[in-house]
C-alpha cells in the first residue's frame, strides 16, 4: 500500500531544527515543533553528528543578482561589454566572463546565471585528518587508548612542538568522528570515548523537567483488580512500544482475556505522541473493553493521568524490570516480530496498514485460548463481532 511522503525538510525547516537544537531542545520536541517524525528528525540530526552545518554565504567581491539582472538588460539593449563593466564598476574582462561562461549573449539570463554561480562556488575541502595520513593514525592511537581528544591535541602539540602540520584541536577530532562523511575516523572509534555520545549535544542542552526515569503518580501493579489478575473479565489491557531501526515505534497493545492484539501507530517515543495516539485509539472500543491498561516502567506513558481523564482506564505499571508482569504483551511482541524484523524502520507503514497486520494476529489459532482466535474468543465473551 502507497502513502503519502512529506517532502524533504525546506531551508526554513533545516534553520529553525538547528536553532532548537542549539537551544537544547530534544528530538521529539524538534519533531513536534516541525511536525515531523522523529525517526526522519534523528536522522538528519545524527547525519551531521549533532552539529549544524556552516552557513553558506557569497563572497563580498561575488556578482550579486541584481548585477547580473542589470547586465542581462544591458545585453538586451545590445550594450558592449565595456559599457557595462563602467556602469556596474566592475572590469571589462569578468564581464566578458560571466557572459561567456553562461550562454553568452543571446541566452544569458540572469537567475539562471546566479543559480549556476552558486552551485559552482561550492567547494569541498578536505578535513586535516583525511590530509595527513600520519596525523590520523596519530589520532587513532590516542582514541583506542581511550585518550580523549583534548589529551590527543595536548599531547600531539608536545611530541612535535615544531612540526605543525601535526597539530590539531580537540574541537577537529570531535568534528570528524562525529561527522563521519568526512572519511578520516573509522566510526567504532566513538565507543572508545568517555559518553560514547556520537552526537553533538547542545551546551544547555538539560534532561531537567523531563522527569526521565521516574514516572510521577505511578499506580503499582500491586493494586490492580484481581478480575484482571485472572483474565476472568474482559478489558483489561497490556501494553509497551515495539521498537525498529532508526528510533521509530508502534504501540501494542494486548486484551488479557482474549489476547486480542491491536497496533498502533505513533510518530514519536516522547509522552505526547504516545499518549494521544493510544488516546485516539481506546476511545474506539466499547465501555466494556476500557476497565484497565498494564504498561512497562517506560516514561512515554508519564502523562498516564491525562490518559485515564480522556479514556476513563486507568493505568497501571510494572515493577521495574519485571517484564513477566505483563506476558501477555511480551509474547505478542515476540508474535509481531515474524511481520516486524528487528533491525528494520517502523515509520512507514500507515494505521490501516498496521490495522491489517493485527487483523491476521487476531484471526490466528492461539493454542492457550484451545485453538479458538482471538476474534473469536473476544467476540464470544462480548456477544459481538470484531474486525480489525
Amino acid at each position: 500500500m502507497s502513502r503519502q511522503r512529506k517532502p524533504w525538510m525546506g531551508k526554513a525547516e533545516r534553520q529553525r531544527l538547528w536553532e532548537l537544537w542549539r537551544n537544547g531542545e530534544s528530538v521529539s520536541g524538534i519533531a513536534r515543533a516541525l511536525q515531523r517524525d522523529v525517526g526522519s528528525t534523528h536522522r538528519h540530526i545524527a547525519k551531521h553528528g549533532g552539529i549544524a552545518p556552516a552557513q553558506r554565504k557569497r563572497a563580498a567581491r561575488a556578482l550579486s543578482l541584481c548585477e547580473r539582472e542589470a547586465i542581462s538588460r544591458a545585453l538586451s539593449q545590445n550594450q558592449s561589454y565595456g559599457s557595462i563593466a563602467a556602469q556596474l564598476g566592475r572590469s571589462k574582462s569578468s564581464i566578458s566572463r560571466e557572459v561567456s561562461r553562461n550562454g553568452g549573449r543571446e541566452k544569458y539570463r540572469a537567475h539562471a546565471a546566479d543559480e549556476l554561480a552558486w552551485r559552482r562556488a561550492l567547494r569541498p575541502k578536505q578535513c586535516a585528518l583525511a590530509g595527513n595520513a600520519r596525523l590520523c593514525r596519530q589520532v587513532a592511537r590516542g582514541l583506542r587508548l581511550q585518550w580523549s581528544p583534548a589529551q590527543i591535541s595536548g599531547w600531539l602539540k608536545r611530541r612535535y612542538p615544531q612540526r605543525k602540520e601535526m597539530h590539531i584541536s580537540h574541537e577537529t577530532i570531535y568534528r570528524t568522528l562525529f561527522i563521519q562523511t568526512r572519511g578520516a575516523l573509522k566510526k567504532e572509534l566513538i565507543s572508545e570515548l568517555r559518553t560514547r555520545r556520537a552526537v553533538r549535544r547542545a551546551k544547555c542542552a538539560s534532561k531537567r523537567g523531563q522527569n526521565r526515569g521516574t514516572i510521577i503518580d505511578a499506580v503499582p501493579i500491586s493494586e490492580r483488580p484481581a478480575e484482571a489478575e485472572d483474565r476472568a473479565v474482559p478489558g483489561h489491557w497490556e501494553g509497551d512500544l515495539l521498537a525498529g531501526s532508526i528510533s521509530t515505534h508502534i504501540a501494542t497493545l494486548v486484551e488479557r482475556h482474549s489476547r486480542y492484539v491491536m497496533l498502533v501507530k505513533t510518530p514519536g517515543k516522547d509522552t505526547h505522541s504516545v499518549t494521544e495516539a493510544l488516546i485516539k485509539q481506546v476511545r474506539k472500543l466499547p465501555a466494556q473493553l476500557k476497565r484497565s491498561l498494564t504498561w512497562d516502567r517506560g516514561t512515554e506513558m508519564a502523562a498516564h493521568v491525562q490518559f485515564t481523564v480522556a479514556t476513563d482506564m486507568q493505568v497501571y505499571f510494572c515493577e521495574p524490570r519485571k517484564p513477566w508482569q505483563r506476558g501477555s504483551n511480551e509474547n505478542t511482541n515476540g508474535l509481531l516480530r515474524q511481520y516486524f524484523p528487528k533491525g528494520q524502520p517502523l515509520d512507514h507503514y500507515s494505521q490501516a496498514e498496521l490495522n491489517a497486520i493485527a487483523k491476521r494476529l487476531n484471526e490466528r489459532p492461539r493454542q492457550t485460548l484451545g485453538f479458538m482466535t482471538p476474534a473469536e474468543k473476544l467476540a464470544e465473551t462480548l456477544g459481538v463481532a470484531l474486525t480489525g
